[in-house]
């Protein structure tokens, strides 16, 4: 096995705004379950990743923002950023492999707290509870961290790594495995309820009344 290397950054000022919401409102109900196998399909594939991964946080990182971080092996984060699994915010629950992911990364009550408050923390706050590893003065400087980190791996077996991690991250995903079509009937459901739509509406037209100023 060759030992390579996985970095996840952004080019823009925003690492990643998450799901996006034009898909969950009035959504067509078979493209919203395949919007949903597919955002499946990307966790096990990143979560799951034999290969050493690391994000660099350079921008705000909500929701589906947060999950690619999380991951991850390591995160390093710019200043004056916020992330977080703000679902609750929107009238959504977070699915269980959001909440294995974070509770992967920071302690099980900060994670109760955070899933069921939404909430979104400040760089330092997330440095604070473990959510990041590290902080960088810049875009670049993330990406000298994050690559150090990586290159920490190069004289390790790949094998014995991939082997080691695994073992530490295979119940979340045999979880998911054996219960994802429930998982998608679940968020398909949940999506569709007049609160969340009504939920997704306002929110919505906060972004407009933004965009307008």
């Amino acid at each position: 096995m060759l030992n390579i290397l996985f970095l996840l950054q952004s080019s823009n000022t925003v690492f990643s705004a998450g799901l996006d919401i034009m898909e969950m409102y009035k959504p067509n109900q078979e493209r919203l379950r395949d919007f949903w196998s597919t955002l499946q399909d990307v966790w096990f594939k990143l979560y799951g990743s034999p290969f050493p991964t690391a994000a660099a946080i350079n921008g705000h990182a909500p929701a589906g923002g947060c999950l690619l971080s999380l991951c991850c092996e390591y995160r390093v984060m710019c200043p004056n950023y916020s992330i977080g699994l703000n679902e609750t915010q929107l009238g959504i629950v977070a699915p269980t492999w959001f909440q294995a992911s974070l509770r992967n990364t920071i302690s099980r009550r900060e994670s109760e707290l955070a899933l069921t408050l939404g909430k979104m923390y400040t760089t330092d706050e997330a440095l604070k509870v473990g959510m990041i590893d590290e902080i960088a003065e810049n875009k670049e400087k993330a990406l000298e961290q994050a690559t150090a980190f990586l290159n920490r791996f190069r004289k390790i077996s790949p094998m014995a790594r991939a082997m080691t991690k695994q073992a530490l991250r295979s119940k979340d995903i045999v979880e998911l495995e054996d219960n994802r079509s429930q998982d998608i009937d679940l968020f398909v459901y949940a999506v569709n309820q007049p609160a969340v739509q009504k939920g997704l509406e306002v929110y919505l037209e906060s972004l407009k009344k933004k965009a307008q100023k």
